[in-house]
This record gives C-alpha cells, sequence and structure tokens, in this order.
C-alpha cells in the first residue's frame, strides 16, 4: 500500500514533541510493515467513509484516508485536542 501527507498532516507532526514524532516514525515503520500489528490497533473509525487510525503510543493518533490502495494521512496529534473525538 501506498503512503502519502497532507500538508495539514505536516503542520500538526511539526507541532508533535519531539518524542512523539519519533514514536509516529517507528509506529509508521511497522504500519509499512503490517499495518495489523497489534500495537498499532489499525482500524476503521467511520462506519461509511475509510478513515482509519493508528495508535502512536496511549494518547496520540495518526487518522488517514485510504484511496485506491493509498492512505492519505491527513491528522495526526493527542486524542484530548482532536476535533474528531
Amino acid at each position: 500500500m501506498k503512503s502519502v501527507t497532507t500538508p495539514r498532516f505536516k503542520k500538526a507532526f511539526e507541532k508533535l514533541p519531539i518524542n512523539i514524532q519519533s514514536r509516529a516514525r517507528a509506529s509508521y515503520l511497522i504500519w509499512k510493515e503490517n499495518p495489523h500489528h497489534p500495537g498499532l490497533h489499525y482500524k476503521q473509525i467511520h462506519n461509511s467513509a475509510p478513515i482509519y487510525s493508528v495508535r502512536i503510543g496511549l494518547a496520540y493518533r495518526a487518522l488517514g484516508r485510504l484511496e485506491n490502495e493509498t492512505m492519505i494521512w491527513f491528522w495526526v496529534g493527542s486524542t484530548k485536542n482532536s476535533i474528531l473525538c
């Protein structure tokens, strides 16, 4: 599966603490190797839209939309600050 990031994702990523950025990179590498790795809790989070979540530690997530075998990552951040919660 291919993977791209949006400008919105990149801005949000840059605002993350350095240690969370490192965790996000590590989680991404695991996801690329095996999206269904149990530590990632990769799952579809919308009933009808192909929107997925990946866990980055206990309080951080990355969200993406699957389109034509490409994951388009559009948000990353704390679940406490999420507009989607």
